[in-house]
């Protein structure tokens, strides 16, 4: 195998294996057995381990060729017999790569069971098919994985060392589409120790490594010098990979109704995995994957606690983000060691392989009456998803750090009311806005935001929208509602122009403990209909009069904490203010877009209008504020 394939993708090692007091040599040759060679009723028997590192072997018989059956060519349907088989139960999983020897030579490897029979009947996957996979092309995360809905192995288990049952329970909702299952297994005294890869012998590909360890166990088929082909099946079929390939040392087999499984460590990494196809999965021997860093610090701020971790995960653009995100969701777990609610503080950078390339940070707040841990971990998600897979460039990532603070206290804090001094303005104009906010259990407080009028603002009538920065503006909230559209859907349907725009869209979104001033274009909307865009629905709302008392002086501060440079940034046509509470609620102010010779004499004009009809309020615009019982429960 022409290694340089690789050398772009994995960092080339070399395993101390004199010092370890091991050494790979070369697998002793032998004849492979071709399957037009092959008949019905030839015996032979399959290699494998059930226990430890021994491997013990069971009788095969060969009943027959089934012809394209498999997701590479050709099946072997085999019976398979012997005390092994009764102690286990038929074939099950992590047997998938035992290889199966007829008169001395290589058949294949056990890659299948059958589902709905005594567990008895098995296919195997012809050797020849599996060697090629050294020689196979860079193909990276190929698409629609082969399913089979008799063939076993469906649900592939993984063996998860270190993680807690939520965070497998997580792991499952966000893999069901790829079938695995979570499992939680144990260290073996002899994990540190490095053993070489023999046919027969156990073989862990790994996802995750480090403080926690993620992957599926099963058995090596074939050796040739550094190269190594097992399982006889795809793991996921995700083409050219970069698996971490570790020792596994056998605790038992465990049985099962569906089918059982081996329960194995996850060991010593030894080597890399960098191909997952039809035929099974083949690798190199000291050569080592580099995978995506993942660097934690967590804090319980109640109890003092803090747990710094962390891991390696392989570098898919599938199945990075949730690997990523169980990760932390586990560890943040064992740091709280509760279940419940919360608020806590996400801080996130991303660094990219390409120095030309931005590093992505974000900070946020969350609260969670029912999980702040799994509260935590979404944003990380979203965005590590959408990084590797943005339409416009290969953003390689070279490693990832998450900081997360967390408290019992319910931060969050509720719009109750706001006025802003001018309703009437032109562009280049600021609007000074003073929101008053119910903190949960605390007193009032204010918080001042200067909504600055875009100078390209064209001339009309405008809502200008106050929110909490996790608050869906009300004509996304309607659409959505309308439309019946998920989270992921909406996202799609943003629109960017090229990286530097999504990159600026991504890092700087809303953050939930800000205060947002947007204008809201009236014909706003997420989807098409019928050709034109969806008007935006006005809310119906009850208005209150702001008394004028709570307008700036002059633009003099009024009682209440001001926002600092640093709180505040000016976003073309939204202002932000940052506070210490997650924001809930919003209203919307009717502003009046005019030329400058015209506003002094509207702004007259309004005030006198005011005066006739009784409203001593000077400067004032009708503010309506969202019932909070009427909000989604993913903002509440």
């Amino acid at each position: 195998m022409q290694l340089h394939r690789f050398w772009r993708r994995y960092t080339k090692g070399v395993l101390a294996l004199l010092l370890c007091g091991a050494t790979f040599t070369s697998a002793h040759a032998i004849e492979f057995m071709k399957v037009e060679d092959l008949h019905r009723g030839m015996v032979g028997h399959a290699d494998t381990v059930v226990q430890g590192d021994k491997i013990d072997s069971f009788k095969v018989e060969v009943l027959g060729v089934m012809k394209q059956r498999g997701p590479s060519g050709d099946l072997i349907l085999v019976k398979v017999s012997g005390p092994i088989i009764d102690a286990s139960g038929g074939i099950v999983h992590g047997m998938s790569g035992s290889p199966v020897y007829i008169d001395g030579k290589l058949v294949g490897a056990v890659a299948y069971g059958w589902g709905f029979t005594d567990g008895t009947l098995g296919m195997v996957t012809p050797i020849d098919q599996m060697v090629k996979l050294w020689d196979e092309k860079y193909q990276k995360d190929l698409p629609n994985p082969w399913k089979d809905t008799q063939l076993i192995p469906l649900g592939t288990p993984l063996m998860a060392d270190g993680y807690d049952e939520t965070s497998l329970a997580y792991l499952g909702t966000k893999f069901k589409d790829f079938g695995y299952k979570g499992y939680a297994t144990a260290s073996d005294s002899t994990d540190d120790i490095v053993k070489p890869m023999v046919p027969g012998g156990s073989i862990a590909a790994l996802l995750v490594k480090g403080d926690l360890k993620m992957g599926a166990v099963g058995t090596v088929t074939y050796v040739d010098k550094d190269k190594v082909v097992a399982f006889g099946h795809p793991f996921d079929k995700r083409g050219s990979t970069g698996y971490f390939m570790n020792n596994s040392s056998i605790f038992t087999v465990v049985k099962s109704i569906d089918s059982g499984f081996k329960l194995g460590s996850l060991g010593r990494e030894v080597g890399v995995i960098t191909e997952d196809r039809g035929a099974g999965i083949a690798g190199t021997v000291g050569v080592f994957g580099k995978g995506v860093p993942v660097r934690m610090q967590l804090r319980d701020l109640d109890r003092g606690v803090e747990r710094n971790a962390a891991v390696t995960v392989v570098e898919s653009s599938k199945l990075t983000p949730t690997l990523v995100a169980t990760s932390v969701y586990s560890l943040l777990n064992k740091t709280l060691d509760r279940v419940g609610g919360g608020t806590a503080k996400i801080n996130i950078k991303i660094t990219p392989v390409d120095p030309k390339l931005p590093t992505l940070e974000r900070r946020n707040m969350v609260y969670s009456s029912s999980s702040v841990s799994e509260k935590s971990i979404d944003e990380l998600f979203d965005i590590v998803e959408s990084l590797m897979n943005n339409a416009f460039k290969d953003y390689e990532i070279r490693d990832i750090q998450v900081d997360v603070q967390v408290e019992e206290a319910k931060r969050t804090a509720t719009i109750i009311d706001a006025s802003a001094d001018q309703v009437i303005v032109s562009p280049g104009d600021n609007i000074v806005i003073t929101a008053n906010l119910q903190a949960y259990r605390e007193g009032k407080i204010q918080r001042e935001i200067i909504f600055k009028v875009p100078e390209d603002q064209k001339l009309g009538t405008y809502t200008l929208e106050v929110r909490g920065g996790g608050v869906i503006p009300l004509p996304y909230l309607f659409e959505k509602q309308k439309y019946n559209l998920t989270d992921e859907i909406v996202e799609r349907l943003k629109v960017h122009k090229n990286f530097d725009e999504y990159f600026k869209d991504l890092s700087e979104d809303d953050q939930n403990n800000q205060i947002v001033a947007e204008f809201l274009a009236d014909d706003i909307s997420m989807v098409e209909e019928s050709g034109d865009k969806a008007k935006k629905q006005r809310l119906e709302a009850d208005e209150e009069d702001v008394d004028d008392d709570e307008l700036p002086n002059g633009g003099k501060h009024k009682k209440g904490l001001k926002a600092s440079d640093d709180d505040e940034k000016e976003n073309n046509e939204a202002s932000r203010v940052v506070v210490d509470y997650v924001v809930l609620g919003d209203g919307q102010f009717t502003v009046q877009v005019v030329d400058k010779k015209d506003r002094d004499h509207l702004r007259k004009q309004r005030i006198k209008e005011k005066l006739s009809n009784l409203i001593c309020c000077q400067y004032l615009s009708h503010f309506c504020v969202r019932n909070i019982n009427k909000f989604p429960a993913s903002i509440q």
